[in-house]
């Protein structure tokens, strides 16, 4: 059992280190647009979370995923209240529109936001990691249909990037950033995982074949 979770651990760091996948020659003109589309979006986003004061309580945001439909998601200010700001100024700026779901794992999970598509993009805030290891209580369990946090090996470097848990991933507890849970639309991320092909174990999604997201829009 003890093999088996450090595999699983081992698994989890290769999904979720935001610069595990470089840009290569074919990729690096098609995504200077994106860049740039982005640029002024992450600027103020980073202002935003800068001047803002932390929210606490529940808020409510939608991620509209083209062709697939609306997924609604609680988030909870009161166990990540870093997190559920960033990702909420983040929202209110529109950086999320037209970013993918560039990681995806059937069985496992559904990883976007990352404005480059490839898992080595952000936005330019990074944000103090809110949980146990990194010294923040943070009682949310990595069950089916909780949103967290990605980031790399450096526990304060998560941005922008996010991912949806499709299956009970409890393994994760106490390493990464969970901020709330799916309340409606997990059949979309079902959908999403067995509709999207993949080019290896690590759940890479070609930029042709990353699924779309139309809009991640502030309900309250």
């Amino acid at each position: 059992m003890k093999k088996i979770v450090s595999c699983l651990l081992v698994l989890a760091m290769m999904v979720f280190g935001l610069s595990a996948c470089g840009l290569n020659s074919d990729e690096t003109g098609s995504q200077d647009k994106s860049r740039q589309s982005v640029e002024s979006k992450a600027e103020k986003a980073t202002s935003a979370a800068e001047e803002s004061d932390m929210l606490s309580g529940k808020h409510h945001v939608t991620i509209e995923v083209e062709k697939y439909g609306t997924i609604s998601v609680e988030l909870d200010a009161d166990i990540a209240p870093i997190t559920v700001t960033n990702f909420v100024n983040l929202a209110k700026q529109g950086f999320y529109d037209g970013l993918t779901f560039h990681r995806i794992m059937n069985g496992f999970m559904i990883q976007g936001g990352d404005p480059t598509g490839t898992g080595a993009g952000g936005s330019d805030q990074k944000i103090k990691g809110e949980f146990q290891a990194n010294g923040v209580e943070n009682n949310l369990s990595h069950k089916r249909g909780v949103i967290s946090m990605a980031r790399t090996t450096d526990y304060d470097s998560a941005s922008s990037q996010f991912f949806i848990v499709q299956a009970d991933s409890d393994f994760l507890d106490g390493e990464y950033a969970a901020f709330g849970n799916v309340t409606e639309g997990m059949e979309i991320v079902d959908q999403i995982c067995e509709d999207t092909p993949v080019e290896d174990n690590n759940g890479t999604v070609l930029s042709e074949n990353q699924p779309k997201i139309t809009k991640v829009e502030v309900v309250d």
